[in-house]
């Protein structure tokens, strides 16, 4: 066989990238471009959907180019991406009607609000796992369609189409042959019956969304989808697919109940495999889809955190104490505490287990002393204080006690806040030597369903472990989460 690599394509929030594993699950190449940020209204956040595919494809050019591969030695392709974040086109032209409008979105939080006080959330939550709010695509595709009649008369006769970006990339990588999402994409939407495995009449009926401009769902790892040949002079399985936050889970081989792993992206998601029982959250956690194979279901448990890394770039761009992310931990590492800091990061309002869309983001505790050290440091705790909120809540539903925690995303890289992490939890923190594990994730289904790899247990020797953060017991945990317990609740909007 000429096959020694597969693609994984992992579109993220703020750039489109391509990677390039082999054998091993070893990276032979990257490349990346970031894209514009769209911030039309305060809480309004979009991005251009064309640009996003072609920054995609320039990435997947350049990464082959730069690593002197053939096109004949890619064996498959595995597409992970921001979830949520939703785009509707023209089917005849494939032209986007409007922006995409990104999972950190708030603009349809009132909305939310009506149908929570019209008692819908019950029957969303029994049916979906989901909270009602902003973040899932399901209102989105409404405020869309009701922007503009002609939007709502076209998708009524099937002129128009919707997908999150793994639908959208699908369909530009195959030339419109296909327009298909897997159910870990679909059960962000608010659409999608967790436990019938399909859409929903009753939930599309409350959205008022038509049925006919859904993608159909295909099983994560599958052999279904081959690109265009024109797009790359050959024709390449496109055979995995899944939402960014599952595609970590199982990029850490986190594929046992009671396996947990968190992400830390632009924003921050934790994630337990629940294997295949849907677990009913107590304390608003969602609970989703992981992944399908052979036509099974894996459930897990999520909490959300919406602001992580987005936070370190605000601080960045906006508040400009730092010109590039990588300073955030010498700057942080120039104080010894927080000084009494405490940054609550509701940038876009708060995910789980808060679910507050309209709190906003607030510094406490400042005074003349206060040095941009002490709020950098305070801004990577705030990052780990929004993942023992998490956590704490997890473990209540799953009724077990994490004994370590796998990390992985950008910031994991990031060893002043791993440890942080180590000492607000009390546990170990576990980081792979791949913290590319959202990418990696989506090239092992790629890979098992042309043959790639051959089964899990090939897939298992090929994690490794790069460093464990274990708990400083001189760190004094309790007045940080204190003060964090107690500020908190100043910022929430109820």
């Amino acid at each position: 066989m000429n096959k020694k690599f597969v693609l994984a394509i992992d579109a993220g929030t703020t750039s489109s990238r391509a990677i390039l594993f082999d054998k091993n699950g070893k990276i032979n190449g990257v490349a990346q471009y970031e894209f514009n940020q769209l911030f039309p209204k305060e809480g309004w956040v979009e991005h251009d959907a064309e640009e996003i595919w072609n920054t995609q494809l320039k990435a997947i050019n350049d990464v082959l180019n730069n690593s002197n591969v053939d096109i004949t030695q890619i064996d498959s392709i595995g597409i992970t991406n921001q979830r949520e974040t939703t785009v509707i086109w023209d089917k005849k032209t494939g032209k986007p009607v409007f922006n995409a409008i990104v999972w950190q979105d708030r603009r349809t939080a009132d909305f939310c609000k009506e149908l929570i006080k019209k008692g819908k959330d019950k029957v969303i939550l029994d049916k979906t796992g989901l909270v009602i709010d902003a973040y899932f695509s399901g209102t989105k595709i409404k405020w869309i369609l009701d922007k503009k009649e002609e939007f709502r008369s076209k998708a009524n006769q099937g002129e128009l189409i919707f997908g999150t970006i793994d639908t959208w990339l699908i369909w530009n990588l195959t030339k419109g042959e296909y327009h298909v999402t897997d159910p870990s994409n679909a059960s962000r939407t608010l659409l999608y019956n967790i436990h019938d495995d399909d859409w929903d009449d009753e939930l599309l009926s409350i959205f008022n969304v038509p049925k006919n401009i859904l993608p159909k769902v295909i099983d994560s790892s599958s052999l279904i989808v081959k690109t265009d040949k024109s797009i790359f002079g050959e024709s390449i399985p496109i055979s995995g697919i899944a939402g960014d936050q599952q595609a970590s889970l199982f990029g850490q081989l986190c594929l046992n109940p009671g396996d947990v792993k968190n992400t830390y992206g632009t924003g921050c998601f934790c994630v337990m495999n629940t294997g295949d029982k849907v677990v009913r959250s107590k304390n608003k956690m969602l609970s989703t889809i992981g992944w399908r194979i052979n036509g099974k279901l894996t459930y897990a448990l999520e909490g959300s955190v919406f602001v992580a890394g987005a936070l370190v770039q605000w601080l960045r761009d906006k508040l400009e104490i730092i010109s590039e992310s990588s300073e955030i931990e010498e700057l942080a590492k120039t104080v010894d505490a927080n000084g009494g800091i405490t940054f609550i990061p509701a940038l876009s309002g708060l995910g789980s287990p808060y679910w507050d869309p309209f709190a906003q983001g607030a510094i406490f505790g400042l005074n003349r002393g206060t040095k941009k050290g002490h709020i950098a440091r305070a801004a990577l705790e705030s990052i780990a204080l929004r993942t023992r909120d998490i956590i704490i809540e997890m473990q209540k539903d799953a009724g077990i006690e994490f004994k370590n925690l796998k990390v992985d995303g950008g910031a994991s890289n990031n060893d002043l806040l791993m440890q942080i992490q180590s000492n607000l939890l009390g546990n170990k923190v576990i980081r792979p030597k791949t913290t590319e594990t959202t990418a990696i994730g989506a090239a092992f289904m790629a890979g098992l369903a042309t043959g790639f790899w051959s089964n899990i247990s090939e897939l298992s020797n090929l994690w490794e472990m790069d460093k464990i953060f274990n708990p400083n017991e001189d760190f004094d945990s309790k007045s940080i989460i204190d003060l964090w317990d107690k500020r908190i609740g100043k910022i929430l909007s109820d």
